[in-house]
């Protein structure tokens, strides 16, 4: 992996020194959640319909919604910005694949990816990076194909900082992620926010977009 800018190496050792407690908390977290687990199924209807290929779960973390993935029956992969997250997925999902990198550089190619889903991973991304991560997806995304992201909800106000328990983190006003998602060459699906259970602070969003096909002669350059 190319050297990388600053926030993302704070962000990855971050999540280097926190993958055992991390791991724990995240373990049960959509058995409790059944509109959470009601969108993924959304998705991978979505992703078995367009046919496109395989699935990546980009910000994999310890690898759960990945695996969640694989038993919806999805051909589906992680990549994650972290290598002590990705060795912990490994060892817990043996006969899943897993990779380190960086959402707004992967190593794919043009089209190569039939569905993303960013489960609270493009949270970290300071609010001017967001829409290269989002370039990056469609580049990677073939045509027709599903795009899931799941995010912290900014309940009316802009978006905004907050403490997030493993480093910096921003929630956003779901209209506006839309918007920066459309401007990307997404097209909206669908949309759900879940209000907070009783141990969570924030309101969660949910966006389920589809890449658009690129317009003639236009370049990934």
């Amino acid at each position: 992996m190319n050297e990388l800018p600053a926030y993302l190496r704070a962000t990855g050792e971050a999540y280097d020194s926190v993958v055992a407690a991390y791991a724990d908390l995240a373990r049960d977290h959509l058995d409790g959640h059944p509109l959470d687990r009601s969108v993924l199924t959304a998705f991978a209807d979505h992703a078995r319909a367009a046919a496109t290929g395989p699935v990546a779960e980009l910000g994999c973390g310890p690898g759960y919604v990945t695996a969640h993935l694989r038993g919806l029956g999805l051909d589906a992969f992680g990549v994650d910005l972290s290598p002590a997250m990705v060795d912990f997925a490994r060892a817990a999902h043996p006969h899943l694949r897993f990779d380190v990198g960086s959402m707004d550089a992967l190593g794919l190619a043009d089209g190569e990816l039939g569905g993303i889903v960013s489960w609270y991973s493009v949270i970290h991304a300071p609010p001017r990076e967001l829409p290269s991560y989002l370039a990056e997806f469609r580049r990677v995304l073939a045509p027709g194909s599903p795009l899931l992201l799941a995010f912290f909800e900014s309940e009316g106000g802009p978006v905004a900082a907050f403490d997030h328990k493993v480093t910096t983190a921003y929630r956003w006003p779901i209209d506006e992620l839309a918007r920066l998602a459309r401007e990307a060459g997404f097209t909206e699906v669908g949309r759900m926010l879940r209000e907070p259970g009783a141990q969570e602070r924030f309101r969660r969003g949910h966006l389920l977009m589809r890449a658009e096909p690129r317009p003639p002669g236009e370049t990934t350059d």
